[in-house]
């Protein structure tokens, strides 16, 4: 019997040990934070309570001195005041809209931290519409006239002016085929002949989004390899489908997805020694900030937000990724559904000095109109087996090559062939990392706890000082005639044709609403109060409900 025993313990040993080591390695390559750790989030994040500030304790949660709490009172009261005069069309027009959209409803409540949220939407409804636009400036209802930092999410690269000439060509050039679908407009042709010399690929796919494009390259990836499982990077987004979001967004637990950590040497151990892994994918955009979500203002609970962006350190970590893909035949996505053509003329293949297996295009592609691309070699885009005819691998919507899109997209490649926009690229890094640069000086001179971070056209704002209010910068940007998106100041996103002049102004607007913040009492700051300290209150605050 004991013979018995022992030889069940050799067995079992054998067979759990190595899955044992490679659970445990996958364990260890997933990075520390919760974006590390997808599950966990979800189950923290389902635990956390909702409770708000009211208008009493609103302006004094970090223990502000009363004369500082009823300074900020007053320039929030004085604020308030100002947007509802200068924003009375536009603010009415959007509530109105709110009743009825889903998708106003959840960017309304979530700009700032939700403690606050009732009562800065109560207060400073400045409204989401726009009237019209013109070079990089937009105007709302109101005649308000602002510079766009939102970018439209990058889809004006190259300014709303070319791409409103770029949709008024395509109705024109497609207008004999009109919306007629299932059939191609013969213009794919030029697009897919351009599209195989941007992407180095063979093979083209046309998609209705971004998201839609990254879904069929994974499931293409899956399909080929026979493997089920694919790895992302912590903090990085692909679209809004389970797969690729498997934590806090997402009702339901994605099994297939591991979400490790970017730029890990345990990464890439991971990689070498598994065989149940079908693809990994890339965001370039996580450059800026490795392991981390997209920044937005709804999540400035103090100021831990980081962001930095090294081009040589980054390239190396993605050609290495590309190495070790090779070597264990598992298929590299690169994601630039966000970054493409905006780095580059080639893309972000081109800028890292990166060739991935499949790549994903969208946003600016399409000439100002809906698209998602996918390129790849003939051998993964194939969607059936020669020898196996039932064998086949779905991945068509309706509205693929729509002939004005097609039309759209032909007017962007063809301006990305002419000299006067391959200019634009020449010197790009050195201009806007220089434009970062001397900003960053003038808020340094002023004594501005504000920084920005630049990856080329896309930059961040970060912060200098601990502090509970930083979310409320993107008011006074506004209040200076500075548009951002729903995130706040989390993402500014430049068209390449932002001059020197216009960028002088936006600067000296900067400047002008970080001062007005420090002046106002919002970034009061007492030497105990920290990073650390903050989110301790704010645990005690949850706990307390």
């Amino acid at each position: 019997m004991d013979v018995f025993w022992l030889g069940c313990a050799v067995v079992l040993g054998i067979v759990i040990t190595p899955r044992a080591i490679a659970r445990l390695r996958l364990s260890l390559a997933k990075h520390r934070s919760l974006q590390g750790h997808v599950r966990w989030s979800k189950r923290i994040a389902g635990m956390l309570p909702f409770y708000e500030f009211d208008e009493s304790s609103f302006c004094g949660v970090d223990g502000a001195p009363q004369d500082v709490v009823t300074a900020r009172r007053s320039a929030f009261a004085a604020m308030a005041s100002r947007f509802r005069a200068k924003y009375t069309k536009t603010a009415a027009a959007s509530a109105e809209l709110q009743d009825g959209l889903a998708d106003l409803q959840f960017t309304s409540r979530y700009r700032v931290p939700f403690q606050f949220s009732r009562v800065v939407r109560e207060n400073l409804a400045g409204g989401s519409m726009m009237a019209s636009s013109k070079g990089v400036k937009v105007t709302d209802l109101d005649g308000n006239e602002f510079y766009d930092l939102a970018g439209s999410y990058g889809v004006n690269l190259l300014g709303v002016d070319f791409y409103r000439a770029s949709i008024e060509h395509a109705v024109e050039c497609a207008s004999d085929l009109g919306p007629t679908l299932g059939w191609l407009h013969p213009i794919v042709m030029e697009n897919v002949r351009r599209l195989q010399e941007v992407s180095g690929h063979e093979q083209v796919s046309f998609h209705m989004s971004g998201t839609e494009a990254v879904m069929q390259a994974v499931r293409l990836a899956r399909y080929h390899t026979g493997k089920d499982k694919l790895v992302r990077f912590s903090g990085a987004y692909h679209g809004w489908w389970g797969d690729v979001q498997p934590g806090v967004g997402n009702p339901i637990a994605e099994k297939n997805t591991f979400t490790l950590a970017d730029m890990s040497r345990r990464t890439l151990r991971v990689l070498k020694t598994r065989r149940d892994i079908a693809c990994v994918l890339v965001n370039p955009l996580q450059g800026l900030h490795p392991n981390a979500n997209a920044p937005g203002d709804s999540t400035l609970v103090d100021s831990g937000r980081q962001a930095d962006f090294d081009r040589e350190t980054y390239g190396a970590w993605l050609r290495e990724l590309r190495d070790v893909c090779s070597r264990r035949g598992i298929v590299l996505i690169l994601d630039e559904v966000f970054v493409g053509f905006r780095l580059a003329p080639g893309g972000a293949q081109e800028y890292f000095d990166v060739r991935a297996d499949m790549v994903t295009y969208g946003k600016t592609l399409g000439g100002g109109l809906p698209v998602g691309v996918l390129c790849g070699p003939g051998h993964l885009m194939q969607r059936y087996r020669d020898d196996r005819p039932a064998d086949i691998c779905f991945a068509r919507g309706t509205f693929n090559a729509h002939p004005y899109v097609m039309a759209a997209m032909h007017q962007f490649l063809e301006a990305q062939q002419t000299e006067e926009v391959l200019a634009l690229y020449e010197g790009l890094d050195e201009r806007w990392n220089a434009r970062a640069q001397n900003l960053n000086h003038e808020l340094e001179l002023n004594k501005l706890p504000v920084r920005v971070v630049a990856f080329s056209t896309i930059w961040t704002i970060v912060y200098t000082q601990p502090s509970r209010y930083n979310w409320m910068f993107q008011y006074y940007l506004k209040d200076e005639g500075l548009a951002l998106s729903w995130v706040g100041s989390g993402r500014l996103i430049f068209g390449l044709r932002y001059s020197d002049q216009d960028f002088l102004e936006v600067s000296r607007r900067f400047v002008a609403a970080a001062a007005a913040m420090r002046d106002d009492g919002w970034w009061w700051h007492a030497p105990e109060l920290t990073n650390k300290t903050i989110k301790r209150q704010i645990m005690r605050e949850m706990l307390a409900r």
